[in-house]
Parts: structure tokens; C-alpha cells; sequence
């Protein structure tokens, strides 16, 4: 039996609920083990997942890992101004927001029909001051006022891949216009072996910022597996020790690696511009089973 187009299926005691969105068939699968917490998957391929009644709860590895930018990013609690490239269920601004009250938010997120669904199945507290609008993401970057932002987070996917155009120098100008003096660059990547991909954008913001780091899985640095790595980068120096202790207590352990180490790990892959961008690889189909 097919899958409904449109609409709510039963599931684990709780209603799924499938529609068509901009990007493809969206899913909110209810959470078996708490009580409002949901999953949101497009075309099959996990994107995002919130708990309504614990919004500084992050489920996934790579959101954690994002989660633990937003933590070091300024000390506990100080409001902070933040761009979410991509959107998904919003978990990132939800998170921002219960762990830093009063923080100011700008989400870009294109597919409007998906805002649509998130906003009504899955609502925003309406005083957590997230503004939400559904462009493309440079051109919704193009719109953020010069150093307004503490926190620029890129986690844009198509199709499970991220854009040509948001993998370039061109763009990171952008961002780093965008930021703050000390602002914060945090984007979610995927790649697996050989990982040119992630070589490149290494590469990218290494001709960009001053100061990176990457968090990943030690068997996807080691080119064994597909997977997400987060890459931070700043024109200040970065809370490598404490962004290491707490990636290294995470359920599934994340390696931190800057410097030398890191700039090594690039194997001397040119920096992508805008004429050279292509997306990034897409996953194997085994990822998603």
C-alpha cells in the first residue's frame, strides 16, 4: 500500500502526517519514546527532529554538535543574534531560543509549503522572536543588515545534497559580511570517501576566516563511512578545548580537529569558487536505512 500524498496515518499510537512539499514528500513521524517529539523526513531522508516540550533536547548528532556552537558562542544565556540557513522543523531556533531567552532570530528556509506545515503541526512559542522567510538562502543573506549577526548557521539541503552555490567563497563573503567582528560560521556538511568534498570547503573557509575547526566522526574523517561533519569557523579564535570535551562526551563521540591537523587534512584542494561549485555528493541509499 502506497503512501498517502496528503494527510495523517496512524503510527505508534500517534498520527503521522504526510504532505507534499516545494521539496518533495514531507513526514513527521511521531516519536515512540517522548511524548511530543516528532521527526521530520523529506523523500525518506531524515532532516530534523523536535521535541515540543523540550526544545534544548537535540537528537541528532549533527544538530548536537551545532547545538554546541550555539553554547560556546557566547557566555550562558546572553541573548545572540542568529541566521539559520535552511530550516527544516526549526529545531536549531528553537533550541537557540529556550537555552538563550530574548536572542534574535532570522530563518531562510525556500520551501514555503514546508514552513507552512512546521508552523501549523509543530508551533513556535510565539514570543521566541524568530522571523522566518522562505527565499533562496543567499538571497535571503543578501538581506541581513551588515555585522548583525553573532551566529551564521548553514544546514541547506536539496535533494540531500547541499547546493553548488552555497559551497563557495563568493557566498562565505556574504557571510562574513553578515557577521560580526568575532562572529561565528557554523556549517553542517555531508561527504563520504574520499572526501573531496569536505576537503574542499575546508579549503574554502580556510581562505576566508582565520580560524576553523571540524567536528566529525573519527570513521568519517577516516573516509570509512558517509556522514555530516560540522566545519566553525571565526576571524577570532574558536573554543577548540571545550568544543573538544564536549564533542568527545557526545552519544556517538565527535573528533575536533584545527591547525596544522586540520589544514593538512585539505591534501591542497583549492578553494571552490562560484564557477567551479557543484553540490555536494549525494548519500548512498544505505545511509537513510
Amino acid at each position: 500500500m502506497g503512501k498517502s500524498r496528503s494527510g495523517r496515518r496512524r503510527q505508534a499510537g500517534a498520527e503521522a502526517v504526510v504532505e507534499d512539499v516545494d521539496g518533495g514528500l514531507a513526514e513527521l513521524i511521531p516519536d515512540p519514546d517522548r511524548a511530543r517529539a516528532w521527526t521530520l523526513l523529506i523523500d525518506g531522508a531524515p532532516q530534523s527532529h523536535v521535541d515540543l516540550d523540550d526544545p534544548a533536547y537535540l537528537s541528532f548528532e549533527y544538530q548536537r554538535r551545532l547545538g554546541h556552537v550555539i553554547d560556546l558562542v557566547a557566555p550562558p544565556g546572553r541573548p545572540v543574534h542568529a541566521v539559520h540557513l535552511g530550516g527544516g522543523a526549526l529545531t536549531l531556533a528553537r533550541y537557540v531560543a529556550a537555552t538563550r531567552p530574548r536572542s534574535t532570530q532570522q530563518v531562510v528556509e525556500r520551501d514555503a509549503a514546508l514552513v507552512q506545515l512546521v508552523r501549523r503541526e509543530l508551533p513556535l512559542d510565539p514570543n521566541s522572536r524568530v522571523r522566518v522567510r522562505s527565499v533562496d538562502a543567499r538571497e535571503g543573506l543578501a538581506k541581513v543588515p551588515d555585522g548583525w549577526a553573532d551566529l551564521v548557521i548553514t544546514d541547506v539541503f536539496s535533494g540531500a545534497r547541499t547546493p553548488a552555490h552555497l559551497t563557495s567563497t563568493e557566498f562565505l563573503d556574504d557571510v562574513r559580511r553578515a557577521l560580526k567582528p568575532g562572529g561565528v560560521h557554523a556549517a553542517n556538511l555531508a561527504d563520504g570517501p574520499p572526501l573531496a568534498h569536505l576537503r574542499g570547503q575546508i579549503a574554502t573557509a580556510a581562505a576566508r576566516f582565520e580560524e576553523l575547526a571540524l567536528v566529525a566522526d573519527p570513521t568519517v574523517l577516516r573516509g570509512k563511512r558517509f556522514g555530516n561533519a560540522v566545519l566553525v569557523a571565526s576571524d577570532q579564535p574558536l573554543p577548540v578545548a571545550e568544543l573538544t570535551r564536549r564533542a568527545a562526551s557526545d552519544p556517538h563521540p565527535g573528533r575536533v580537529e584545527h591547525g596544522r591537523t586540520l589544514t593538512d587534512f585539505t591534501g591542497g584542494a583549492p578553494p571552490v569558487t562560484d564557477t567551479a561549485a557543484v553540490a555536494s555528493p549525494a548519500p548512498p541509499a544505505s545511509v537513510f536505512r
